[in-house]
């Protein structure tokens, strides 16, 4: 598949893209139930919905989840958005409960990192689907320009979060695939208590040294040195690194070695 010069613009302009039913019905199965086994191993056991169960690294654990990685339409959105020879660095998996508020991932000003979300429950406007809110990712838009939270949207305007002025409701179905820029602002409202939910991030490839320095800052915080975790494989769990050809090696080998050099103690052995 390749994306259209009009999708191009679209993901420019607003900061995300949503492709429905990209992956069938069988497929998402395989996939749901390779997240379970994953969450009730890295999880931490059961959820009860009284707060979020998150976990670092969900598809590098199962290899019906490592292969979403090699897996062409992945391959060409992200390679489309960010170059062919991006970097992914890590993700998170969850039973998501209650709502988010409004935040970005990232404040990057500029094009260099994204989110890939898997939600594996049918997700409307009120019941806790993807909001977003359309060009908060630029730096000149009015968010970020006049420093508005929106997370204060009550407080400021007597406006509830959920209905903060020209946010839109990405409603999803299992086997859709939302993408967006880290630097976009996005939240969720109204939802469940068990709502099942994973992440790919990905960030450009380190063509020059502010890349490189940027990836350094990106690394040190948002993976297992950041966060403590002894993968016992450094940057990635080990399942991901032994099922990896060299194709998929290009977009893991730039994270192991920084993680090794900035978190020696937790490099592979």
């Amino acid at each position: 598949m390749q994306l259209s010069q009009q999708q191009h613009s679209f993901f420019d302009t607003f900061g995300y893209l949503v492709f429905s039913e990209l992956f069938s019905s069988a497929e998402i199965a395989e996939i749901t139930a390779a997240f379970e086994i994953t969450i009730r191993e890295f999880g931490g056991g059961d959820h009860d919905g009284s707060q979020r169960t998150m976990f670092l690294g969900p598809i590098e654990s199962h290899p019906t989840l490592c292969a979403l990685l090699d897996d062409a339409r992945i391959q060409a959105i992200v390679g489309a958005i960010l170059g062919a020879d991006f970097n992914y660095a890590c993700g998170d998996g969850n039973y998501y409960s209650g709502d988010t508020g409004w935040h970005a991932d990232g404040n990057w000003g500029e094009l260099f990192a994204c989110k890939i979300a898997f939600y594996l429950d049918p997700l409307g406007r009120d019941s806790g689907c993807l909001r977003v809110i359309p060009g908060s990712q630029r730096p000149d838009h009015f968010i970020r320009t006049e420093g508005i939270s929106p997370r204060q949207s009550l407080e400021l305007y007597g406006v509830e979060a959920a209905d903060f002025p020209g946010n839109i409701a990405l409603e999803t179905q299992p086997g859709d695939l939302v993408i967006f820029n880290h630097d976009l602002y996005h939240a969720s409202f109204g939802g469940g208590q068990r709502r099942r939910m994973f992440t790919m991030n990905l960030t450009r490839g380190c063509r020059s040294a502010d890349d490189v320095e940027k990836f350094h800052n990106y690394v040190r915080v948002h993976t297992p040195g950041g966060y403590k975790i002894d993968t016992g494989a450094g940057m990635f769990r080990p399942t991901l690194l032994d099922t990896a050809s060299e194709a998929r090696m290009i977009h893991l080998q730039k994270g192991v070695e920084i993680h090794d050099k900035l978190f020696p103690h937790l490099a592979r052995k």
